[in-house]
């Protein structure tokens, strides 16, 4: 397909929350807000190069192939058959190890730009290969977070290789809090503390709470969906890895929250809510909970069913 004669394309790619209790890469959900915007235009310059990035305080580079921007941009010129030179600027509008899925969101915006860029030849779903290329040069092939962050809503990853994503419903007028402290977790580090092995027990406990999550959501039962994001295997592991920790899912349950845990890998952490004034509490209770372990967070608080990457 030719080249788009548009100059240039924005493209917006919102924060996402994954695992959510026992769905250990294989559950995730887009939020509203924060994200990462990047800006596509085509170059007289061969392949992918990045011009600038803002917002990552440095720690980024500009090497197109060592970015999740970079990758997934030259693996969406590839993919739909496109010989061009293409420029990424790129504005980080989320903490880098935050948990919140920052170098998907990179991916993801520049993926979306770029196919737009050079007439939409790939739809959606097929931006999600590109883009898992790009997550697996630093934090594994999964695509929990990718997934959500391009289609939006909740959606459950069955598989992998061969890729199977599906879009779960979401009962409506829920709301998700996310609370960010000012501490990096990075994900290889998060992972690398994971059992290798899990005790029976263990796995029976988070396939029943997966099992009722996917059911509570098709049936809307609050209640039941409050009870199974608990997580027997990950979640304790890298509760010890986050400065309060515990303390902030004990305090956001105390403040009224349906059920709360780790978003990724840490050290954000996410509560649900049955309003926005109940949101605004409980976010309230969960920076408490981490001041007085020495750390200031931020918090966001978003509906649960969110639009994935879009032009802003």
């Amino acid at each position: 397909m030719a080249p788009s004669s548009l100059g240039e394309v924005k493209a917006y790619a919102p924060a996402t929350v994954s695992n959510l209790g026992p769905g250990f890469d294989v559950l995730g959900l887009a939020l509203r807000a924060p994200g990462d915007t990047v800006t596509a235009r085509m170059s007289p310059n061969p392949g992918v190069t990045i011009r600038r990035i803002e917002g990552d305080d440095g720690k980024l580079p500009t090497d197109a192939r060592k970015n999740t921007a970079g990758i997934a941009a030259a693996a969406v010129l590839r993919c739909a058959g496109v010989d061009v030179g293409v420029e990424l600027d790129l504005a980080k509008g989320m903490p880098i190890g935050s948990g919140l899925g920052s170098s998907a969101a990179s991916a993801v915006a520049a993926a979306f730009a770029v196919n737009l860029l050079v007439g939409s030849p790939l739809r959606k779903h097929q931006l999600i290969e590109p883009c898992l290329e790009a997550e697996a040069s630093v934090a594994g092939r999964h695509a929990d977070n990718v997934a959500p962050c391009l289609l939006g809503g909740m959606v459950l990853v069955r598989s992998v290789d061969p890729l199977d994503v599906v879009r779960l419903p979401v009962p409506e007028g829920l709301m998700i809090v996310v609370c960010s402290p000012a501490f990096e977790l990075e994900t290889r580090g998060a992972r690398a503390a994971l059992p290798e092995q899990v005790p029976l027990r263990s796995l029976v406990h988070n396939s029943a709470n997966l099992a009722g999550l996917v059911s509570a959501l098709y049936t809307g039962d609050i209640d039941l969906l409050g009870r199974c994001i608990v997580d027997d295997v990950v979640t304790p592991v890298r509760a010890r890895l986050i400065p309060g920790g515990s303390e902030v899912m004990q305090a956001a349950r105390g403040a009224g929250a349906l059920a709360s845990s780790i978003s990724g890998a840490g050290p954000s952490i996410f509560a649900l809510c049955h309003s926005t004034p109940a949101a605004q509490r409980v976010g309230e209770a969960m920076k408490q909970a981490f001041a007085r372990a020495g750390l200031d967070a931020t918090t966001h608080v978003s509906p649960l069913d969110c639009p994935g990457v879009r032009r802003p």
